[in-house]
């Protein structure tokens, strides 16, 4: 099969199409044909070697993390799925793969496609709304009636996080420019903010919820706009030592996750509200939930470019662009 390689971590390094053996099945996994893989931030880091230490993955590896695709096998102890079943997933991590015609999937990462959209639409999907159920329904608990800031409100995580929000009944405040006011306002948004001419400090306070995808300084400000015993969830760092303890790292990566988590920890004890950094993890049962979501039309994927499977490299830098309203997708077949 056909799969984009990465061979040696770095920026400027490009991934290489190589033949690749088709993956063997182990004990409830399921083969798929890959129609369409999803883009990711995640991508870009784990090539850029911005992981190597905390995800120490053997390289020749193949990239990709969103699969939406039809099972074309199943091995044993696999009940969830037959054979001809279009399903999507976000593939645990050290089974990544999807830059490529099959993977083998277990298939608890896994759920059914939803019917009402494109292969392209549900590979956009699986890692941020994964990481959107699993911060406001796992982490924080959101509810009813109360006011959650959500950062890049144009970006991947931001456009599944506003409506899911939205849905859940939350009040929501968002960054983006002013070119896409238009679009979260769309999917939701209630207040927004142009990151470019205003200080979103300077306009919210007494928040219950700051999804925080940004830089440090960014995060150490929006600690300010929460009221006391607010939540800040963090998918862009600083990783806290409950996250280390979980992933199973030494305890000399967990001092130095400590350490580097010191000044977020110290200023949100300070200001009396919690600090939690999140992960994301596969969940096909979770994934299940927002694709019936999808299905009534509460939540519609937000897709700003398809790129064909012979351009993926062209798609890894358009994600680093920064310029992306929603997500990029990779059609394979």
């Amino acid at each position: 099969m056909k799969a984009y390689v990465l061979k040696k971590y770095g920026e400027k390094d490009e991934l290489q199409q190589l033949e690749m053996p088709e993956p063997a099945l182990k004990e409830n996994e399921v083969l798929v044909r890959i129609h369409a893989a999803g883009v990711n931030q995640l991508d870009l880091k784990l090539k850029n070697g911005a992981f190597k230490m905390i995800m120490p993955y053997r390289l020749p590896l193949i990239l990709g993390h969103d699969v939406a695709g039809v099972v074309t096998k199943t091995a044993a102890g696999s009940t969830l799925f037959k054979v001809g079943d279009e399903v999507f997933g976000r593939v645990a991590d050290f089974k990544i793969g999807t830059f490529a015609e099959y993977i083998a999937v277990n298939e608890h990462d896994l759920a059914l496609k939803p019917g009402n959209i494109s292969f392209e639409e549900a590979a956009s999907i699986p890692l941020v709304g994964l990481t959107a159920w699993q911060a406001f329904v796992e982490k924080a608990k959101l509810q009813k009636g109360q006011k959650v800031f959500i950062q890049a409100g144009s970006g991947g995580v931001g456009t599944l996080a506003i409506q899911l929000a939205k849905h859940l009944g939350a009040t929501v405040a968002t960054t983006t420019s002013a070119a896409n006011f238009d679009l979260v306002k769309k999917l939701g948004a209630d207040i927004l903010i142009d990151y470019k001419t205003s200080d979103f400090e300077d306009t919210l306070s007494d928040y219950d919820l700051v999804l925080n995808s940004q830089d440090t300084p960014t995060l150490l400000k929006s600690l300010r706009t929460l009221k006391k015993g607010g939540k800040v969830v963090s998918i862009s760092g600083p990783p806290d030592v409950a996250f280390a303890k979980d992933a199973g790292l030494n305890w000399l990566m967990q001092t130095v996750i400590s350490l580097l988590g010191r000044k977020v920890l110290k200023q949100a004890t300070k200001l009396e509200v919690d600090y939690s950094f999140l992960f994301m993890k596969a969940s096909g049962r979770q994934l299940a939930e927002i694709g019936k979501l999808i299905q009534a039309g509460v939540i519609q994927p937000v897709v700003d470019k398809v790129f064909p499977f012979s351009q993926v490299n062209e798609a890894m830098s358009y994600v680093n662009s920064g310029r992306v309203r929603g997500k990029v997708v990779v059609k394979i077949r």
